[in-house]
Protein backbone atom coordinates (compact mmCIF):
# COMPACT_ATOMS: atom_id res chain seq x y z
CA UNK A 1 0.00 0.00 0.00
CA UNK A 2 2.89 2.38 0.83
CA UNK A 3 4.35 1.86 -2.62
CA UNK A 4 1.01 2.56 -4.25
CA UNK A 5 0.50 5.80 -2.38
CA UNK A 6 4.04 6.98 -2.96
CA UNK A 7 3.73 6.30 -6.69
CA UNK A 8 0.38 8.07 -6.79
CA UNK A 9 1.91 11.11 -5.11
CA UNK A 10 4.86 11.05 -7.49
CA UNK A 11 2.53 10.80 -10.48
CA UNK A 12 0.48 13.80 -9.42
CA UNK A 13 3.57 15.79 -8.51
CA UNK A 14 5.10 14.92 -11.87
CA UNK A 15 2.00 16.28 -13.59
CA UNK A 16 2.46 19.63 -11.87
CA UNK A 17 6.21 19.69 -12.53
CA UNK A 18 5.71 18.88 -16.21
CA UNK A 19 3.13 21.63 -16.57
CA UNK A 20 5.50 24.17 -15.05
CA UNK A 21 8.38 22.96 -17.18
CA UNK A 22 6.20 23.45 -20.24
CA UNK A 23 5.47 27.04 -19.18
CA UNK A 24 8.93 28.22 -18.23
CA UNK A 25 11.44 26.01 -20.06
CA UNK A 26 11.68 25.66 -23.84
CA UNK A 27 12.23 22.27 -25.40
CA UNK A 28 16.03 21.87 -25.54
CA UNK A 29 15.80 19.81 -28.72
CA UNK A 30 13.85 22.57 -30.44
CA UNK A 31 16.39 25.15 -29.28
CA UNK A 32 19.25 22.99 -30.49
CA UNK A 33 17.58 22.43 -33.86
CA UNK A 34 16.87 26.12 -34.34
CA UNK A 35 20.42 27.12 -33.47
CA UNK A 36 21.83 24.57 -35.88
CA UNK A 37 19.47 25.70 -38.60
CA UNK A 38 20.23 29.37 -38.07
CA UNK A 39 23.98 28.71 -38.15
CA UNK A 40 23.56 27.38 -41.71
CA UNK A 41 21.76 30.34 -43.21
CA UNK A 42 21.26 30.34 -46.92
CA UNK A 43 23.40 32.99 -48.55
CA UNK A 44 24.19 31.62 -51.98
CA UNK A 45 21.45 33.45 -53.88
CA UNK A 46 21.81 36.71 -55.77
CA UNK A 47 18.25 37.90 -55.24
CA UNK A 48 17.69 41.63 -54.78
CA UNK A 49 17.60 43.03 -51.29
CA UNK A 50 14.31 43.99 -49.68
CA UNK A 51 16.05 46.55 -47.49
CA UNK A 52 14.40 49.97 -47.68
CA UNK A 53 15.32 53.32 -46.24
CA UNK A 54 12.08 54.35 -44.60
CA UNK A 55 11.74 57.54 -42.60
CA UNK A 56 8.24 58.08 -41.33
CA UNK A 57 6.90 60.56 -38.84
CA UNK A 58 5.18 58.71 -36.01
CA UNK A 59 1.45 59.38 -35.88
CA UNK A 60 -1.56 58.12 -33.98
CA UNK A 61 -3.60 55.43 -35.69
CA UNK A 62 -6.41 57.87 -36.51
CA UNK A 63 -3.98 60.42 -37.99
CA UNK A 64 -2.17 57.77 -40.02
CA UNK A 65 -5.42 56.51 -41.54
CA UNK A 66 -6.26 60.05 -42.68
CA UNK A 67 -2.79 60.79 -44.03
CA UNK A 68 -3.40 59.47 -47.56
CA UNK A 69 -6.16 58.06 -49.75
CA UNK A 70 -7.40 54.55 -49.04
CA UNK A 71 -9.51 51.78 -50.48
CA UNK A 72 -11.96 50.42 -47.94
CA UNK A 73 -12.73 46.71 -47.68
CA UNK A 74 -15.37 44.84 -45.73
CA UNK A 75 -17.11 41.49 -45.43
CA UNK A 76 -18.98 39.73 -42.62
CA UNK A 77 -15.78 39.09 -40.62
CA UNK A 78 -13.33 41.94 -41.19
CA UNK A 79 -13.29 45.63 -41.99
CA UNK A 80 -10.39 47.90 -42.88
CA UNK A 81 -8.58 49.63 -45.70
CA UNK A 82 -5.66 49.43 -48.12
CA UNK A 83 -3.35 52.43 -48.36
CA UNK A 84 -2.89 53.75 -51.89
CA UNK A 85 0.51 54.92 -50.69
CA UNK A 86 2.54 51.73 -51.12
CA UNK A 87 -0.57 49.61 -51.90
CA UNK A 88 -0.17 48.18 -48.43
CA UNK A 89 -2.75 46.24 -46.40
CA UNK A 90 -2.27 48.07 -43.10
CA UNK A 91 -5.68 48.49 -41.50
CA UNK A 92 -7.68 45.43 -40.45
CA UNK A 93 -10.20 44.95 -37.64
CA UNK A 94 -12.04 41.78 -36.63
CA UNK A 95 -15.77 42.45 -36.36
CA UNK A 96 -16.66 39.55 -34.08
CA UNK A 97 -13.93 39.79 -31.42
CA UNK A 98 -13.46 42.34 -28.67
CA UNK A 99 -10.25 43.10 -26.79
CA UNK A 100 -11.95 42.67 -23.40
CA UNK A 101 -14.72 40.29 -22.38
CA UNK A 102 -17.33 42.98 -21.77
CA UNK A 103 -15.68 45.72 -23.80
CA UNK A 104 -16.79 47.45 -26.99
CA UNK A 105 -13.38 47.81 -28.64
CA UNK A 106 -12.88 45.34 -31.50
CA UNK A 107 -9.54 43.62 -32.03
CA UNK A 108 -7.38 45.56 -34.51
CA UNK A 109 -4.75 43.32 -36.06
CA UNK A 110 -3.07 45.55 -38.68
CA UNK A 111 -1.96 49.16 -38.23
CA UNK A 112 -0.23 51.68 -40.58
CA UNK A 113 3.57 51.54 -40.65
CA UNK A 114 3.99 55.03 -39.14
CA UNK A 115 2.11 54.03 -35.99
CA UNK A 116 4.13 52.79 -32.99
CA UNK A 117 2.64 49.30 -33.25
CA UNK A 118 2.58 49.32 -37.05
CA UNK A 119 1.81 45.93 -38.60
CA UNK A 120 1.54 45.77 -42.41
CA UNK A 121 1.54 43.40 -45.37
CA UNK A 122 3.08 44.35 -48.69
CA UNK A 123 3.94 42.57 -51.92
CA UNK A 124 5.21 43.24 -55.40
CA UNK A 125 8.34 42.98 -57.53
CA UNK A 126 11.97 44.04 -57.09
CA UNK A 127 14.93 44.00 -59.46
CA UNK A 128 18.72 44.15 -59.45
CA UNK A 129 18.61 46.76 -62.23
CA UNK A 130 19.20 50.08 -60.50
CA UNK A 131 18.10 52.00 -63.62
CA UNK A 132 14.48 50.88 -63.29
CA UNK A 133 11.98 52.60 -61.05
CA UNK A 134 9.86 50.12 -59.13
CA UNK A 135 7.01 50.70 -56.68
CA UNK A 136 8.00 51.16 -53.05
CA UNK A 137 6.43 52.17 -49.73
CA UNK A 138 6.06 55.78 -50.89
CA UNK A 139 4.56 55.03 -54.31
CA UNK A 140 1.11 56.51 -54.92
CA UNK A 141 -1.02 53.96 -56.76
CA UNK A 142 -4.09 54.77 -58.85
CA UNK A 143 -7.36 52.89 -58.65
CA UNK A 144 -9.41 51.89 -61.67
CA UNK A 145 -13.09 50.95 -61.52
CA UNK A 146 -14.40 49.82 -58.14
CA UNK A 147 -13.29 51.94 -55.19
CA UNK A 148 -14.53 49.58 -52.45
CA UNK A 149 -13.23 46.03 -52.03
CA UNK A 150 -15.97 43.55 -51.15
CA UNK A 151 -16.86 39.93 -51.80
CA UNK A 152 -17.29 39.48 -55.56
CA UNK A 153 -16.23 43.09 -56.00
CA UNK A 154 -12.44 43.15 -56.69
CA UNK A 155 -10.32 46.26 -57.21
CA UNK A 156 -7.52 47.16 -59.61
CA UNK A 157 -4.50 49.32 -58.71
CA UNK A 158 -1.84 50.49 -61.16
CA UNK A 159 1.37 52.52 -61.31
CA UNK A 160 3.63 53.30 -64.27
CA UNK A 161 7.27 54.37 -64.33
CA UNK A 162 9.13 56.48 -66.89
CA UNK A 163 10.66 53.42 -68.57
CA UNK A 164 7.37 52.26 -70.09
CA UNK A 165 6.61 49.62 -67.46
CA UNK A 166 3.24 49.40 -65.70
CA UNK A 167 2.66 47.49 -62.46
CA UNK A 168 -0.86 46.31 -61.62
CA UNK A 169 -2.50 44.70 -58.61
CA UNK A 170 -5.84 42.94 -58.94
CA UNK A 171 -7.10 42.35 -55.40
CA UNK A 172 -10.11 40.25 -54.40
CA UNK A 173 -11.56 39.34 -50.99
CA UNK A 174 -13.53 36.25 -50.00
CA UNK A 175 -16.28 36.12 -47.35
CA UNK A 176 -13.85 35.29 -44.53
CA UNK A 177 -10.17 36.29 -44.27
CA UNK A 178 -8.53 35.65 -47.64
CA UNK A 179 -7.05 38.29 -49.94
CA UNK A 180 -6.01 37.10 -53.42
CA UNK A 181 -3.61 39.41 -55.24
CA UNK A 182 -2.68 39.03 -58.90
CA UNK A 183 0.53 41.00 -59.43
CA UNK A 184 1.10 41.99 -63.06
CA UNK A 185 3.96 43.61 -64.98
CA UNK A 186 3.24 45.11 -68.41
CA UNK A 187 6.41 46.00 -70.33
CA UNK A 188 5.68 48.45 -73.16
CA UNK A 189 9.33 49.32 -73.68
CA UNK A 190 11.72 47.85 -76.20
CA UNK A 191 13.96 46.25 -73.58
CA UNK A 192 13.89 43.12 -71.43
CA UNK A 193 14.01 43.31 -67.64
CA UNK A 194 14.38 40.78 -64.82
CA UNK A 195 12.04 40.89 -61.85
CA UNK A 196 11.71 38.96 -58.60
CA UNK A 197 8.39 38.65 -56.82
CA UNK A 198 8.16 39.06 -53.05
CA UNK A 199 5.77 39.28 -50.12
CA UNK A 200 6.54 40.79 -46.74
CA UNK A 201 4.99 41.14 -43.28
CA UNK A 202 6.43 43.97 -41.17
CA UNK A 203 5.77 44.47 -37.47
CA UNK A 204 7.25 47.51 -35.75
CA UNK A 205 7.19 46.35 -32.13
CA UNK A 206 7.22 43.23 -30.02
CA UNK A 207 3.54 42.52 -29.33
CA UNK A 208 2.16 41.59 -25.94
CA UNK A 209 2.55 37.83 -25.69
CA UNK A 210 1.31 35.26 -23.19
CA UNK A 211 4.81 34.32 -22.02
CA UNK A 212 3.99 30.60 -21.80
CA UNK A 213 6.15 28.05 -23.55
CA UNK A 214 3.06 25.91 -24.00
CA UNK A 215 2.20 28.24 -26.89
CA UNK A 216 4.33 29.56 -29.76
CA UNK A 217 3.88 33.21 -30.66
CA UNK A 218 6.13 34.73 -33.28
CA UNK A 219 7.45 33.78 -36.71
CA UNK A 220 5.81 30.69 -38.16
CA UNK A 221 6.10 28.96 -41.53
CA UNK A 222 5.88 25.60 -43.18
CA UNK A 223 8.65 25.22 -45.74
CA UNK A 224 8.83 22.00 -47.77
CA UNK A 225 6.87 20.02 -45.17
CA UNK A 226 8.96 21.39 -42.26
CA UNK A 227 7.27 23.43 -39.54
CA UNK A 228 9.39 26.48 -38.66
CA UNK A 229 8.76 28.28 -35.37
CA UNK A 230 11.03 31.15 -34.35
CA UNK A 231 10.54 33.35 -31.29
CA UNK A 232 10.87 37.13 -31.46
CA UNK A 233 13.89 37.21 -29.15
CA UNK A 234 15.71 34.57 -31.24
CA UNK A 235 15.25 36.61 -34.41
CA UNK A 236 16.46 39.75 -32.65
CA UNK A 237 19.76 37.93 -32.08
CA UNK A 238 20.16 36.17 -35.41
CA UNK A 239 18.13 36.09 -38.62
CA UNK A 240 16.76 32.93 -40.19
CA UNK A 241 16.94 32.17 -43.92
CA UNK A 242 15.83 29.09 -45.85
CA UNK A 243 15.00 28.19 -49.46
CA UNK A 244 11.85 26.18 -50.19
CA UNK A 245 9.77 24.94 -53.11
CA UNK A 246 6.42 25.44 -51.40
CA UNK A 247 4.87 26.61 -48.15
CA UNK A 248 3.77 29.80 -46.46
CA UNK A 249 5.30 32.63 -44.44
CA UNK A 250 3.62 34.10 -41.38
CA UNK A 251 3.58 35.73 -37.97
CA UNK A 252 1.39 34.07 -35.38
CA UNK A 253 -0.33 35.55 -32.34
CA UNK A 254 -2.20 33.54 -29.76
CA UNK A 255 -5.53 33.91 -31.54
CA UNK A 256 -4.62 35.57 -34.88
CA UNK A 257 -2.47 34.68 -37.87
CA UNK A 258 -1.00 36.87 -40.63
CA UNK A 259 0.35 34.81 -43.51
CA UNK A 260 1.39 34.98 -47.14
CA UNK A 261 1.21 32.01 -49.51
CA UNK A 262 3.58 32.47 -52.49
CA UNK A 263 2.86 31.41 -56.05
CA UNK A 264 2.78 27.61 -56.15
CA UNK A 265 5.45 25.72 -58.05
CA UNK A 266 8.05 28.45 -57.74
CA UNK A 267 11.15 28.31 -55.53
CA UNK A 268 11.51 31.11 -52.99
CA UNK A 269 13.77 32.21 -50.17
CA UNK A 270 12.22 32.93 -46.76
CA UNK A 271 13.83 35.32 -44.28
CA UNK A 272 12.95 36.25 -40.70
CA UNK A 273 14.96 39.18 -39.36
CA UNK A 274 14.95 42.20 -37.09
CA UNK A 275 16.37 45.60 -37.98
CA UNK A 276 14.46 48.09 -35.86
CA UNK A 277 11.36 46.13 -36.82
CA UNK A 278 10.38 42.49 -37.27
CA UNK A 279 10.14 41.20 -40.84
CA UNK A 280 8.92 37.91 -42.28
CA UNK A 281 9.29 37.77 -46.04
CA UNK A 282 9.86 35.64 -49.09
CA UNK A 283 11.42 36.44 -52.46
CA UNK A 284 11.55 34.25 -55.57
CA UNK A 285 15.02 32.84 -56.15
CA UNK A 286 14.78 32.92 -59.94
CA UNK A 287 14.13 36.19 -61.71
CA UNK A 288 11.49 36.39 -64.41
CA UNK A 289 12.49 38.06 -67.68
CA UNK A 290 9.77 40.29 -69.07
CA UNK A 291 10.54 41.03 -72.68
CA UNK A 292 9.55 44.00 -74.86
CA UNK A 293 5.80 44.47 -75.31
CA UNK A 294 5.01 41.51 -73.09
CA UNK A 295 3.57 40.95 -69.64
CA UNK A 296 3.91 38.66 -66.66
CA UNK A 297 1.43 37.81 -63.90
CA UNK A 298 1.80 36.04 -60.57
CA UNK A 299 -0.76 35.22 -57.88
CA UNK A 300 -0.24 35.26 -54.14
CA UNK A 301 -2.69 34.73 -51.30
CA UNK A 302 -2.82 36.53 -47.96
CA UNK A 303 -4.68 35.15 -44.96
CA UNK A 304 -5.16 37.45 -41.98
CA UNK A 305 -7.43 35.31 -39.87
CA UNK A 306 -8.93 34.69 -36.50
CA UNK A 307 -7.64 31.19 -35.72
CA UNK A 308 -10.95 29.34 -35.57
CA UNK A 309 -10.40 25.65 -36.25
CA UNK A 310 -12.99 25.31 -39.01
CA UNK A 311 -11.65 28.43 -40.75
CA UNK A 312 -8.00 27.37 -40.63
CA UNK A 313 -8.71 23.75 -41.59
CA UNK A 314 -10.99 24.98 -44.38
CA UNK A 315 -8.27 27.14 -45.92
CA UNK A 316 -5.71 24.35 -45.55
CA UNK A 317 -7.95 22.03 -47.57
CA UNK A 318 -9.47 24.50 -50.02
CA UNK A 319 -6.19 26.18 -50.98
CA UNK A 320 -4.12 23.00 -50.57
CA UNK A 321 -1.72 24.65 -48.10
CA UNK A 322 0.41 21.93 -46.56
CA UNK A 323 0.15 21.85 -42.73
CA UNK A 324 -1.59 25.20 -42.55
CA UNK A 325 -3.70 23.75 -39.73
CA UNK A 326 -0.57 23.92 -37.55
CA UNK A 327 -0.92 27.71 -37.24
CA UNK A 328 -3.09 26.63 -34.30
CA UNK A 329 -0.53 25.34 -31.83
CA UNK A 330 -1.95 21.94 -30.91
CA UNK A 331 1.33 20.92 -29.31
CA UNK A 332 3.28 17.69 -29.29
CA UNK A 333 0.15 15.74 -28.27
CA UNK A 334 -1.63 16.79 -31.49
CA UNK A 335 -3.08 13.30 -31.86
CA UNK A 336 -4.97 13.72 -28.55
CA UNK A 337 -5.58 17.45 -28.42
CA UNK A 338 -7.28 17.98 -31.79
CA UNK A 339 -9.68 14.98 -31.56
CA UNK A 340 -10.54 16.11 -28.03
CA UNK A 341 -11.36 19.57 -29.37
CA UNK A 342 -13.66 18.10 -32.02
CA UNK A 343 -15.43 16.10 -29.30
CA UNK A 344 -15.90 19.30 -27.27
CA UNK A 345 -17.12 21.17 -30.32
CA UNK A 346 -19.62 18.40 -31.10
CA UNK A 347 -21.14 18.54 -27.63
CA UNK A 348 -21.10 22.36 -27.73
CA UNK A 349 -23.25 22.29 -30.86
CA UNK A 350 -25.50 19.74 -29.14
CA UNK A 351 -25.76 21.41 -25.71
CA UNK A 352 -25.05 25.07 -26.50
CA UNK A 353 -22.44 25.59 -23.77
CA UNK A 354 -18.75 24.67 -23.69
CA UNK A 355 -18.92 24.07 -19.92
CA UNK A 356 -21.59 21.43 -20.47
CA UNK A 357 -19.53 20.09 -23.36
CA UNK A 358 -16.55 19.67 -21.00
CA UNK A 359 -18.74 17.70 -18.58
CA UNK A 360 -20.12 15.55 -21.41
CA UNK A 361 -16.60 14.76 -22.70
CA UNK A 362 -15.55 13.94 -19.13
CA UNK A 363 -18.37 11.40 -18.96
CA UNK A 364 -17.25 9.89 -22.28
CA UNK A 365 -13.66 9.61 -21.04
CA UNK A 366 -14.84 7.95 -17.82
CA UNK A 367 -16.89 5.46 -19.86
CA UNK A 368 -13.97 4.75 -22.20
CA UNK A 369 -11.70 3.89 -19.26
CA UNK A 370 -14.44 2.32 -17.15
CA UNK A 371 -12.95 -1.24 -17.22
CA UNK A 372 -9.49 0.04 -16.33
CA UNK A 373 -10.83 2.17 -13.48
CA UNK A 374 -13.01 -0.71 -12.25
CA UNK A 375 -9.99 -3.00 -12.07
CA UNK A 376 -8.05 -0.32 -10.23
CA UNK A 377 -10.84 0.38 -7.72
CA UNK A 378 -11.30 -3.31 -6.99
CA UNK A 379 -7.62 -3.59 -6.24
CA UNK A 380 -7.75 -0.49 -4.05
CA UNK A 381 -10.81 -1.89 -2.30
CA UNK A 382 -8.95 -5.08 -1.52
CA UNK A 383 -6.05 -3.01 -0.24
CA UNK A 384 -8.45 -1.18 2.07
CA UNK A 385 -9.85 -4.49 3.37
CA UNK A 386 -6.32 -5.76 3.92
CA UNK A 387 -5.33 -2.70 5.96
CA UNK A 388 -5.71 -4.43 9.38
CA UNK A 389 -3.62 -7.41 8.24
CA UNK A 390 -0.97 -5.12 6.78
CA UNK A 391 -0.82 -3.16 10.02
CA UNK A 392 -0.38 -6.45 11.93
CA UNK A 393 2.50 -7.51 9.63
CA UNK A 394 4.15 -4.14 10.04
CA UNK A 395 4.03 -4.44 13.80
CA UNK A 396 5.21 -8.06 13.67
CA UNK A 397 8.25 -7.29 11.48
CA UNK A 398 8.95 -3.72 12.57
CA UNK A 399 12.60 -4.51 13.16
CA UNK A 400 13.20 -6.44 9.92
CA UNK A 401 12.30 -4.58 6.75
CA UNK A 402 13.32 -7.47 4.51
CA UNK A 403 10.90 -9.88 6.22
CA UNK A 404 8.20 -7.19 6.15
CA UNK A 405 8.57 -6.79 2.39
CA UNK A 406 8.48 -10.54 1.88
CA UNK A 407 5.38 -10.87 4.05
CA UNK A 408 3.67 -8.03 2.17
CA UNK A 409 4.45 -9.60 -1.22
CA UNK A 410 3.17 -12.94 -0.03
CA UNK A 411 -0.06 -11.27 1.14
CA UNK A 412 -0.49 -9.49 -2.20
CA UNK A 413 0.05 -12.76 -4.07
CA UNK A 414 -2.35 -14.69 -1.87
CA UNK A 415 -5.14 -12.10 -2.16
CA UNK A 416 -4.36 -11.37 -5.86
CA UNK A 417 -3.81 -7.68 -5.24
CA UNK A 418 -1.64 -5.41 -7.40
CA UNK A 419 -0.49 -2.38 -5.36
CA UNK A 420 0.49 -0.58 -8.56
CA UNK A 421 -2.99 -0.71 -10.13
CA UNK A 422 -4.18 2.38 -8.30
CA UNK A 423 -1.78 4.47 -10.37
CA UNK A 424 -3.27 3.52 -13.74
CA UNK A 425 -6.24 5.96 -13.71
CA UNK A 426 -3.89 8.76 -12.64
CA UNK A 427 -1.45 8.04 -15.46
CA UNK A 428 -4.31 7.98 -17.98
CA UNK A 429 -5.65 11.33 -16.75
CA UNK A 430 -2.34 13.20 -17.12
CA UNK A 431 -2.27 13.41 -20.98
CA UNK A 432 -5.99 14.23 -21.03
CA UNK A 433 -5.35 16.98 -18.46
CA UNK A 434 -2.60 18.43 -20.67
CA UNK A 435 -4.83 18.23 -23.76
CA UNK A 436 -7.72 20.00 -22.00
CA UNK A 437 -5.39 22.76 -20.85
CA UNK A 438 -3.94 23.17 -24.34
CA UNK A 439 -7.41 23.46 -25.87
CA UNK A 440 -8.59 26.00 -23.32
CA UNK A 441 -5.41 28.03 -23.68
CA UNK A 442 -4.94 28.19 -27.45
CA UNK A 443 -8.31 27.79 -29.19
CA UNK A 444 -10.23 30.90 -30.09
CA UNK A 445 -13.50 28.98 -29.71
CA UNK A 446 -12.98 28.89 -25.92
CA UNK A 447 -12.15 32.60 -25.65
CA UNK A 448 -14.81 34.56 -23.73
CA UNK A 449 -17.13 31.51 -23.58
CA UNK A 450 -19.26 31.45 -20.40
CA UNK A 451 -20.38 28.63 -18.15
CA UNK A 452 -23.04 29.32 -15.52
CA UNK A 453 -23.05 31.69 -12.56
CA UNK A 454 -19.86 33.67 -12.08
CA UNK A 455 -17.79 31.96 -14.82
CA UNK A 456 -17.93 34.32 -17.79
CA UNK A 457 -14.81 33.01 -19.58
CA UNK A 458 -13.88 29.32 -19.46
CA UNK A 459 -10.41 30.11 -20.82
CA UNK A 460 -9.63 32.41 -17.89
CA UNK A 461 -9.20 31.72 -14.16
CA UNK A 462 -12.10 31.68 -11.70
CA UNK A 463 -12.41 35.40 -10.84
CA UNK A 464 -13.76 34.88 -7.30
CA UNK A 465 -11.73 34.55 -4.11
CA UNK A 466 -12.33 32.99 -0.73
CA UNK A 467 -10.34 35.86 0.82
CA UNK A 468 -13.12 38.37 0.13
CA UNK A 469 -15.84 35.76 0.74
CA UNK A 470 -16.50 35.49 -2.99
CA UNK A 471 -17.34 39.16 -3.39
CA UNK A 472 -19.27 39.75 -0.18
CA UNK A 473 -16.41 41.86 1.19
CA UNK A 474 -15.72 44.97 -0.99
CA UNK A 475 -12.01 44.27 -1.48
CA UNK A 476 -10.02 43.15 -4.50
CA UNK A 477 -7.39 40.63 -3.36
CA UNK A 478 -4.03 40.46 -5.18
CA UNK A 479 -3.77 37.80 -7.87
CA UNK A 480 -1.95 35.28 -5.67
CA UNK A 481 -4.94 35.30 -3.30
CA UNK A 482 -7.50 34.66 -6.05
CA UNK A 483 -8.46 31.17 -4.99
CA UNK A 484 -11.95 30.89 -6.44
CA UNK A 485 -15.01 28.80 -5.78
CA UNK A 486 -14.35 26.19 -8.47
CA UNK A 487 -10.75 25.48 -7.35
CA UNK A 488 -12.15 25.03 -3.82
CA UNK A 489 -14.86 22.68 -5.14
CA UNK A 490 -12.12 20.73 -6.91
CA UNK A 491 -10.06 20.57 -3.69
CA UNK A 492 -13.06 19.30 -1.72
CA UNK A 493 -13.76 16.57 -4.29
CA UNK A 494 -10.12 15.50 -4.11
CA UNK A 495 -10.29 15.39 -0.30
CA UNK A 496 -13.46 13.24 -0.35
CA UNK A 497 -11.96 10.99 -3.03
CA UNK A 498 -8.90 10.55 -0.86
CA UNK A 499 -11.08 9.33 2.01
CA UNK A 500 -12.27 6.48 -0.21
CA UNK A 501 -8.69 5.30 -0.68
CA UNK A 502 -6.79 3.14 1.81
CA UNK A 503 -5.27 5.20 4.61
CA UNK A 504 -1.46 5.05 4.70
CA UNK A 505 -0.24 3.25 7.85
CA UNK A 506 2.58 5.77 8.20
CA UNK A 507 1.24 8.86 10.11
CA UNK A 508 3.64 11.24 8.33
CA UNK A 509 2.65 9.89 4.95
CA UNK A 510 -1.02 10.21 5.91
CA UNK A 511 -0.53 13.90 6.80
CA UNK A 512 1.21 14.56 3.50
CA UNK A 513 -1.68 13.02 1.61
CA UNK A 514 -4.16 15.04 3.66
CA UNK A 515 -2.32 18.21 2.62
CA UNK A 516 -2.16 17.28 -1.08
CA UNK A 517 -5.71 18.47 -2.05
CA UNK A 518 -4.96 21.87 -0.52
CA UNK A 519 -1.66 22.01 -2.39
CA UNK A 520 -3.30 21.29 -5.76
CA UNK A 521 -6.11 23.76 -5.01
CA UNK A 522 -3.57 26.57 -4.67
CA UNK A 523 -1.52 25.37 -7.68
CA UNK A 524 -4.51 25.04 -10.02
CA UNK A 525 -6.34 28.21 -8.91
CA UNK A 526 -4.72 30.37 -11.66
CA UNK A 527 -5.53 27.80 -14.36
CA UNK A 528 -8.43 28.12 -16.81
CA UNK A 529 -11.79 27.67 -15.11
CA UNK A 530 -12.77 25.10 -17.74
CA UNK A 531 -9.84 22.92 -16.73
CA UNK A 532 -10.76 23.11 -13.04
CA UNK A 533 -14.38 22.27 -13.88
CA UNK A 534 -13.18 19.22 -15.84
CA UNK A 535 -11.01 18.05 -12.94
CA UNK A 536 -13.84 18.59 -10.43
CA UNK A 537 -16.39 16.55 -12.38
CA UNK A 538 -13.79 13.91 -13.15
CA UNK A 539 -13.26 13.57 -9.39
CA UNK A 540 -17.02 13.36 -8.79
CA UNK A 541 -17.52 10.63 -11.40
CA UNK A 542 -14.48 8.80 -10.06
CA UNK A 543 -15.86 8.91 -6.52
CA UNK A 544 -19.23 7.54 -7.62
CA UNK A 545 -17.63 4.63 -9.46
CA UNK A 546 -15.17 3.97 -6.65
CA UNK A 547 -17.89 4.07 -3.97
CA UNK A 548 -20.09 1.59 -5.87
CA UNK A 549 -17.20 -0.84 -6.44
CA UNK A 550 -16.00 -0.71 -2.84
CA UNK A 551 -19.52 -1.01 -1.43
CA UNK A 552 -20.12 -4.16 -3.47
CA UNK A 553 -16.87 -5.61 -2.14
CA UNK A 554 -17.81 -4.76 1.43
CA UNK A 555 -21.21 -6.44 1.06
CA UNK A 556 -19.57 -9.58 -0.37
CA UNK A 557 -17.11 -9.84 2.51
CA UNK A 558 -19.86 -9.46 5.11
Amino acid sequence: MENKNVIAAISLSAAVIILYSLFFQPDPEVVKKNLAKQSNEVSNTDTPSLEKNENFIKLSREEALKENDRIKFENDNIIGSISLKGATIDDLTFKDYNVELNGNESVKLLNPRNVDDGYVIESGFVTNNKNIDIPNASTLWKISGNNILKVNNPIKLSWSNNQGITFEKHISLDDQFLFTIKEKIINKSDKSYNFYSYGQIIRNELPEISGFYILHEGFLSVLDDELIEEDYDDIQEKKFTQIAQEGFVGISDKYWITSIIPQKGKEFKTTFDYKNKFRANYISTQGVEVGPNSSFEEKIQIITAAKRVNIIDGYAEKLNINKFDLVIDWGFMYFITKPLFFALDYFFKLLGNYGLAIIAVTVCIRLAFFPLANFSFKSMGKMKLLAPEMARLKELHKDDKMKLQQAMMALYKKEKVNPMSGCLPILVQIPVFFAFYKILFVTLEMRHMPFYGWIKDLSDRDPTSIFNLFGLIPWDPPSFLLIGAWPIIMGITMFIQQKLNPTPPDPIQAKIFMFFPLFLTVILAPFAAGLVIYWSFNNIFTMIQQYIVQRKMTIKTT
